[in-house]
């Protein structure tokens, strides 16, 4: 295969007024071939982001190129004239960015934003450009392709979102793809059809790519070559099956020490049962939520049925299901930010009002919610002793002096030096503000903590760092914690027990180990066999497993009547799934599923299908 992007010796730094510029990319070189993809994974500041928008002749703000070439096809894309960059971005280089949500605008139609670019640099008129866009909705293998591009982007789903953007780069049949973390914030049988559709497109295509992410099992499944970064310095290259079954840079080693293998019968932690009492922390009892005017307790838009589930204190409770299924709708109902239609929310046995404004400030101290998003989550404006301060002093009354040793001891109790709190958010990594967003939390001295997807965004040595920081906190503090997460092999390691909520009901729940050993909910086998596993093929061998084939394609539809999963579940029974309730009952001891199979029909049928 020829070359097509090959980077040599480059260097980016951050200038500094009357100080030496700051190093931030130092002597990377690696090469693209055609028909390659070409995988930069790193820890968050690794300079991966900063290389792959290299190929487009572009530093962020407040950076500059201070040595090196990118040459694609022979050509320094560093020394173009402007006009021949603009030519060269989105035609020659397209970028594919982490958050297709951000990336559309509302007030468009799909197919005007997909077919923009190609149009624009006069690579083709409009209608060969709707041509080409129609048959890329084919390849990517989107709902209705010939009309989806009619939709706003509103009406699809986050995962064909994200493949109608690798459209949008596609469209136009450039030289190079640059893929910035493109399955990083998608749940898992979201990122496994996005994955799949990926692949699938980029061979059809013969399109080379450079793909940035931290997560080393997606790699297994896309690239042919990987670089790894740390510090903005290559510390080891070269072919996937190398890097990934025998790196040989120390570091590569401890990525791989990092990485989830995918969670595996067993692996959940059992209850320790030091910090039970008479009564469960937190109770939800027969509660229905959703959004709209509610008539007869029912609300215009039921997201939330009939949910019965607690979290004892001192525990850890994993909330897991796909987008859509009503998770995180749950952990606002809880902390009073959406009131529920019915039922009800007890606190050590005291019913909490629906809504926040109703509360004492005393249970509103004692349930407190720790946002997904820390860069929105924290005000950029405030320092870090402001932001702390303010819980401090509205939920402890502490002032001048004691205020000020408190938010110390916050800081060291989230194993941050006591000199941030001179800092501003935005001068800290990620994993330091998702530390912060937890200190705030911890500042008012909860009984529980709603933890809503906080290391979604993380590397997975970062979010390896944060959990194993939230087990101390609940070691020290006996704080409680309701965790959302799409992350399986997260919730694995860190919950006592686990809740699957698929389309707003409760599936399955009760112990970690039991709950991730067989025999399965249907829908809690199709999350499991989603995670991505670090070993090459392992995407081409799933998907011919029996649950993909029926239900890895269809979303998430909330339904009034029988089971919501019986349009995706492999072992369906006709006329009474989607026509009756599905009963709950217990597998074991707080071991519960809700299925019109028993136990032993599950175990029949999957061990039939050759499934341990």
């Amino acid at each position: 295969m020829t070359v097509l992007l090959e980077v040599k010796d480059l260097r980016i730094e951050a200038p500094k007024k009357d100080e030496p510029a700051v190093k931030i990319v130092k002597g990377v070189s690696f090469n693209v071939k055609a028909g390659e993809v070409v995988a930069l994974i790193g820890e968050s500041g690794s300079g991966k982001t900063t290389i792959s928008l290299g190929a487009l002749a572009y530093t962020k703000p407040g950076l500059e190129f201070s040595g090196g070439e990118i040459l694609l096809k022979g050509e320094d894309v560093l020394t173009m004239e402007p006009l021949d960059v603009r030519g060269l971005r989105g035609n020659r280089v397209a970028y594919l960015a982490q958050s297709a949500a951000a990336t559309f605008n509302p007030a468009l139609t799909i197919n005007e934003q997909v077919t923009e670019s190609a149009v624009l640099h006069g690579v083709m008129t409009q209608d060969e450009a709707n041509t080409r866009a129609t048959e890329l909705y084919h390849a990517l293998e989107l709902p209705d392709p010939e009309r989806i591009g009619f939709r706003y982007p509103h009406q699809v789903s986050g995962g064909q979102l994200q493949r109608l953007m690798a459209a949008m780069a596609l469209v136009g049949r450039p030289d190079l793809l640059v893929l910035d973390e493109p399955t990083t914030a998608l749940d898992v049988t979201t990122q496994i059809e996005v994955l799949k559709a990926f692949k699938k497109v980029i061979k059809e295509e013969g399109s080379a790519a450079i793909y940035v992410t931290h997560d080393l099992a997606v790699v297994a499944q896309i690239a042919d070559h990987i670089v790894v970064l740390y510090a903005g310095e290559v510390q080891e290259q070269g072919s996937v099956d190398q890097i990934i079954n025998n790196p040989q840079h120390p570091y590569t080693k401890r990525l791989m020490a990092a990485a989830h293998a995918g969670p595996k019968p067993g692996m959940g932690d059992r209850l320790s049962g030091d910090h039970h009492k008479d009564i469960a922390n937190i109770e939800v009892k027969n509660m229905t939520a959703g959004y709209g005017e509610i008539v007869d307790g029912k609300p215009a838009i039921t997201v939330l049925r009939d949910i019965n589930m607690s979290v004892k204190n001192g525990h850890v409770v994993g909330v897991i299901g796909e987008s859509g299924c009503g998770k995180s709708t749950l952990a606002r109902v809880i902390a009073g930010l959406l009131p529920p239609a019915k039922g009800d929310i007890i606190l050590d046995g005291n019913i909490l009002k629906g809504s926040y404004k109703q509360r004492s400030k005393k249970e509103l101290q004692r349930v407190q919610f720790v946002y997904q998003m820390a860069d929105t989550a924290l005000n950029p404006k405030q320092l870090i002793s402001e932001i702390l301060g303010r819980p401090v002093e509205m939920f402890q009354n502490l002032r001048g002096q004691e205020k000020r040793a408190k938010v110390a001891e916050l800081l060291r109790l989230v194993e941050l030096p006591v000199e941030f709190e001179n800092r501003y958010a935005t001068e800290l990594s990620g994993g330091q503000k998702q530390r912060i967003n937890l200190a705030r939390s911890l500042a008012a001295l909860p009984e529980i903590m709603l933890c809503d997807e906080v290391t979604s965004a993380l590397d997975s040595i970062v979010a390896s760092n944060v959990v194993k920081l939230l087990k101390r906190l609940r070691d020290l503090t006996g704080v409680s914690f309701m965790f959302i997460t799409h992350d399986l092999s997260t919730v694995a390691a860190f919950a006592d027990e686990i809740v699957v909520l698929y389309a707003g009901r409760i599936v399955e729940q009760g112990p970690a180990d039991e709950v991730l050993a067989p025999p399965f909910h249907p829908y809690t086998r199709l999350l499991i066999s989603s995670v991505p596993e670090m070993r090459i093929d392992w995407l081409e061998e799933t998907m011919k497993k029996r649950e993909m084939t029926a239900g890895i394609a269809r979303g998430v539809e909330i339904t009034d009547v029988g089971c919501p999963f019986y349009n995706r579940c492999p072992i369906a029974i006709s006329g009474t799934c989607e026509k009756i309730t599905a009963p709950t009952y217990e597998l074991k001891e707080d071991h519960f599923i809700s299925c019109h199979h028993n136990a032993a029909e599950i175990e029949a049928i999957e061990k039939a299908a050759g499934n341990d």
